[in-house]
Formats: C-alpha cells, sequence, structure tokens
C-alpha cells in the first residue's frame, strides 16, 4: 500500500506564503491607536460592569439622563474591551480590534474562489474598502459574527456542509455583544429569498437548496429571533434595532450614518469593489446566481444610505467578485503552474521575504502602539487639552458639550457628567434635536436656560464657539488648537 505524500517540514509553496504575506500586512493596517470617541463610552460602560457584575440597567454618566431607563444590549464587547485595556492598555485596545479585523477577513478568505493570488488581490480591496470603519468599538465584533454567518451560509450552499445549527448559539451571543445583531436577518433573508427564488425560476450558477433545507433555515431564523431576548434587556431587544434605526438624528447629523462621501479617497475602495464586480460578473461568462445578487445589492443599498455599511457590503461582495475572476480566468486558461515545495536557496530566500515583511509588520505595529504615538494621534481627534484642564481648574456649572466627544469626556472627565454622548439610543431624536439646535447656534439661549448651563466645552472653530465670544455672559477660560472651555460670568 503506497502512504500518503508528506509535506515537507517547512512548506513556504506559494500557496502558504502568499496568505501568511497577506495577513501579517493586514494586521499591521488594522493597527492603529485608539481614536474614535464612542470607543471611551463602551470602556467605562466595561469597566462599571467589571465592578459591579452586571450591565447598569439605568444611565450613570450624563446630567439630561441620569437615572433613566437604558438598555444597551452589547455587555460582552464593553467587557472585552474593559479586560484588553487593563491588561495592555490603549495598545490593548488597538490590538483588540486589529484580531477582529484578521479573524472577519480570514472567514471571508476561506469562502473566496480561485488561487492565492486572486483571493489576495480581491481581499486587499475588500479590506481596505471595510478598514475605515475599523476602530476600537463593539461593532467589530459584528464584522466577524457577519462573516461567520456568511461562512456557515457558504458551506451549506456550495460545499453541501450543514452546520447551520450554529446560528441560533451564534445570534444569541451577537445579541449579548452588539446591536448590529440584527445583520444576521437581513443576511439570513437575502439569502432565503434569493434560494427560494432562485429555486423557482432556475436562476441559480449553483442548484439551489432542496425546499426542506429552505424550511429549516426560516425555522433557523424565527427561532434566532426569539432567542434574542436570552440577554439582560430580555424582550427589548425584539425591537432594539427598529428604535434604533428610526432616530433621525442619526442620519441627519452624524457621519458614519450618512450616505459616503465620493469626494473622501477613502470611499474609492468601496467603488473599486463595487464597479469591479459588475464588471468581471459582465466579463466572465459565468452564470448569475439569485441569492449573491439579493445579498449584494440589498448590502450596496445600506451601504449607499448609511457609510458604516461598507464593512459588510465588502464581506458579502468579495467572494462574489473572486468567484467571477476565477470564472474568467479558467474560461481563457490562465491558470498558475501547479505549486512545489520550494528547496534549498529558493526555501532560503522565501524564508527570509517572509521574515522581514513579518519583521517589518511587527516594528509597524510597534511603532504605532508606542506611548508617544498613540499621544500624537489622539491628541488630533480628542480634546486632550480640555480634559486635563477640566481636571486642574475644576471648573463649575452644569456642562453643555460637543456630541463629537462627549464618549471621551464620560471617560477622561467623569467627574463632570455630559450632555450628550455617542449613546443615541439613549438620548432619542428629541434631545439630540436639542442638542443640535443649541450647538448649531439657532436656539443655544434657550437651551442653555432650560438646563441651566454653566459650562461649555466645544471645538474651538465650531459656530457656537464664535458665538459664545461674543456673549458678555460668557468667558472662554481655556482654548487650544482643537477645543474650547466657556464660563458663564458670575454676576
Amino acid at each position: 500500500m503506497t502512504q500518503a505524500r508528506r509535506r515537507p517540514p517547512l512548506d513556504l509553496s506559494t500557496q502558504r506564503l502568499v496568505p501568511l504575506i497577506f495577513f501579517a500586512l493586514l494586521f499591521a493596517l488594522a493597527t492603529r491607536a485608539p481614536t474614535d470617541t464612542d470607543t471611551w463610552w463602551h470602556l467605562r460602560t466595561g469597566e462599571l460592569i467589571l465592578e459591579t457584575g452586571a450591565p447598569p440597567r439605568t444611565d450613570p454618566f450624563s446630567h439630561t439622563r441620569y437615572g433613566q431607563t437604558w438598555d444597551y444590549i452589547g455587555w460582552v464587547a464593553q467587557v472585552a474591551m474593559a479586560l484588553s485595556f487593563r491588561l495592555l492598555g490603549e495598545a490593548g485596545l488597538a490590538l483588540l480590534t486589529a484580531s477582529l479585523a484578521v479573524v472577519g477577513i480570514g472567514l471571508v478568505w476561506r469562502v473566496c474562489e480561485g488561487d492565492v493570488f486572486t483571493r489576495a488581490f480581491a481581499l486587499l480591496i475588500g479590506a481596505t474598502a471595510a478598514a475605515i470603519f475599523w476602530s476600537a468599538r463593539p461593532q467589530m465584533f459584528s464584522f466577524v459574527f457577519a462573516a461567520l454567518l456568511l461562512y456557515l451560509l457558504h458551506r451549506l450552499k456550495r460545499e453541501g456542509k450543514d452546520q447551520t445549527w450554529l446560528i441560533v448559539p451564534l445570534v444569541v451571543i451577537w445579541v449579548n455583544t452588539h446591536p448590529g445583531y440584527f445583520i444576521a436577518f437581513i443576511l439570513l433573508g437575502g439569502f432565503i429569498a434569493g434560494e427560494a427564488l432562485g429555486k423557482l425560476l432556475g436562476a441559480l450558477e449553483t442548484p439551489a437548496l432542496p425546499w426542506r433545507q429552505i424550511g429549516k433555515l426560516i425555522g433557523i431564523a424565527a427561532l434566532s429571533y426569539g432567542a434574542l431576548a436570552l440577554n439582560p434587556s430580555g424582550a427589548a431587544a425584539w425591537a432594539y434595532a427598529f428604535r434604533t434605526f428610526g432616530i433621525g438624528a442619526l442620519q441627519n447629523y452624524i457621519q458614519e450614518w450618512a450616505s459616503p462621501n465620493f469626494h473622501g479617497r477613502e470611499t474609492w475602495a468601496f467603488l473599486a469593489l463595487l464597479f469591479g464586480t459588475f464588471a468581471m460578473a459582465g466579463f466572465s461568462g459565468r452564470r448569475h446566481d439569485l441569492t449573491d445578487l439579493f445579498l449584494f445589492c440589498g448590502t450596496a443599498f445600506m451601504a449607499f444610505y448609511a457609510a458604516r455599511n461598507i464593512s459588510l457590503f465588502a464581506l458579502v461582495a468579495t467572494p462574489i467578485l473572486t468567484r467571477h475572476v476565477h470564472a474568467f480566468r479558467e474560461a481563457r486558461g490562465w491558470r498558475l503552474p501547479k505549486p512545489r515545495p520550494p528547496k534549498g536557496a529558493a526555501l532560503a530566500l522565501n524564508g527570509l521575504l517572509l521574515a522581514l515583511i513579518v519583521g517589518g509588520a511587527a516594528l509597524k505595529v510597534y511603532a504605532e502602539l508606542t506611548p508617544s504615538a498613540i499621544q500624537r494621534a489622539q491628541a488630533e481627534r480628542l480634546p486632550l487639552g480640555v480634559v486635563a484642564y477640566l481636571r486642574a481648574a475644576r471648573p463649575q456649572g452644569v456642562l453643555f458639550n460637543s456630541y463629537n466627544w462627549g464618549g471621551y469626556l464620560l471617560f477622561a472627565a467623569p467627574d463632570f457628567p455630559v450632555f450628550v454622548d455617542g449613546r443615541t439610543d439613549l438620548y432619542d431624536d428629541e434631545l439630540l434635536s436639542e442638542w443640535l439646535r443649541a450647538y448649531s447656534g439657532a436656539a443655544w439661549r434657550e437651551v442653555f436656560a432650560r438646563w441651566r448651563i454653566g459650562l461649555v466645552v466645544v471645538e474651538r472653530d465650531s459656530l457656537l464657539a464664535a458665538l459664545l465670544r461674543d456673549s458678555a455672559e460668557w468667558q472662554e477660560t481655556y482654548s487650544d488648537s482643537i477645543g474650547a472651555v466657556f464660563e458663564r460670568r458670575v454676576n
């Protein structure tokens, strides 16, 4: 009997080398100093959970909603962030974010088609598109969970391996980790609709699932929706996503909830992925698949509606792009020669190349996460000087603050309860609209009078700052390159 041929102990063939290099560079790309202001209210909440042993059920951080019901359901991610911060500080948050990005893209790699060069090329575009919204926030867990769900659906449809029993526990973990859990039902709905309609019309390039399996998926989706109640907030999770999406101020003011700005280069990778997939679908000659079409168009619409959904679109579109690129190359006989494990000088050269790239990526990560580098990055976006002033001077008065800085202020200056922060589910349209009327200068006197505001922290170049400088009632007591502090004058 012939024995299976063993791989050499060190296989650095192209099939092994390219993924190692790609993911080493990806990890370096995804490692960034935490500068997102929403990071910090999640972090402070995680610290509170570790201290008390339970998620808060009422607001402990603001003066406008203090003591009111707050049913944020993403406690698992917040605890993970707090533990990472306790272990390695800001570097821990950055490494957690990069690890989640690599895991998510790694799952996408598994469902792509073609050789390693086709996959690496497509995933470079997809990862670059998604990376603009990679930050130290619980949404990174949703990125991984969405990739995992797509992986399970891929195995069912294209490999005939049914592991869909994992979907229900996945959704239970998801609903306790991030409000993005509703993505699971969007993906399941698009997949089920595509398979069902494809079966009726015979419009799938891969044979449609049997009706029995389609019905099973419908049952799993229904069971998963019922299981959303398995979180500290209970049945409130059933309507949580609808309540959040209904807040008009999200689209009117918050940038990531607005449509993408195509004048900015950061969105060009998204356009390349979108138009590249359209082009390759036309040139490949491969039969179109309704399930792919439903998921692609559905997530593309979501990405155009709110820029934060670009990362979800990248998860869906990248494997579709590789399928058509692979078909295009196969139709023309453009195949790479079968790789052979390198030996001798070739093996040494490949090993040296891998060591240099991994070493360079490690140095880049180290340079990004030194205390001085983190402080420089945060100084560009966070009001570090303002916080230092608040801690030292201890000014008196009820606070009105920039929405963009609220999350950082409640973490870094906890003795000053905020007016608003990134917890839009708590503040709702009424208060956010009131904040916006004051911040825009339209009704700042009325809002300040209602809430008895005596202390203001806003961007130095904002319209409200200019109005306060011109008011005899207010005095600018601190200012730096990005922020300003105003205190009401005592008569």
